[in-house]
């Protein structure tokens, strides 16, 4: 059972302004929690999630838990589409309009130089918060199923956002081709 107290309290540092990500990468602890991804209203205008209480002009897209804050927002979020839900998420939803590639390794992953524009987009487009707890995994789920995060689907609720959400993630997988088969030796 969550302690309310303590959803509050991470509630609140989730809902506080969002930072720039070169500001909040050098800020963010070592520590574990949950973050929170923010964007303006135009960008990835098709869902629509809830204004943030600190900037209004942003509104929330994915939520997550981490271990290692740090490590988990620059060390995947922020570098390697093969270790980020969000990563895959966004490049399979700015596919049409970006043109992003991918490839295989052991999984579909972008390819170096569409890494690197995805990290330069997110730094234009996307702002952060987090909140440092040492236990964050049972206050994902609530998060996610009171706040709505249009961009999670593990714990959201069904609609067109979720749906959206799943067509990306397939038109990702989908773009780089059958997967190759292995060598015999």
């Amino acid at each position: 059972m969550l302690d309310d107290a303590a959803l509050r309290q991470v509630t609140a540092a989730l809902l506080a302004t969002p930072r720039a990500l070169d500001a909040a990468t050098t800020a963010l602890p070592r520590t574990a929690g949950l973050y929170a991804w923010w964007a303006a209203p135009s960008v990835l205008a098709a869902f629509s999630g809830p204004a943030n209480s600190g900037d209004p002009e942003r509104r929330l897209l994915y939520l997550g838990k981490a271990t290692r804050l740090r490590t988990r927002i620059t060390g995947n979020h922020l570098r390697h589409s093969g270790g980020s839900t969000l990563r895959r998420t966004l490049a399979g939803l700015l596919m049409p309009t970006e043109g992003y590639r991918t490839t295989w390794t052991d999984r579909v992953v972008l390819i170096p130089d569409d890494e690197q524009r995805l990290t330069e987009w997110m730094h234009r487009h996307l702002t952060l918060t987090w909140a440092e707890h040492p236990d964050p995994v049972p206050f994902e789920t609530a998060l996610i199923s009171g706040l709505c995060p249009p961009l999670n689907v593990d714990g959201a609720a069904h609609g067109p956002a979720r749906d959206r959400v799943r067509e990306a993630r397939t038109r990702y997988y989908a773009s780089a081709g059958p997967r190759p088969a292995l060598g015999r030796n």
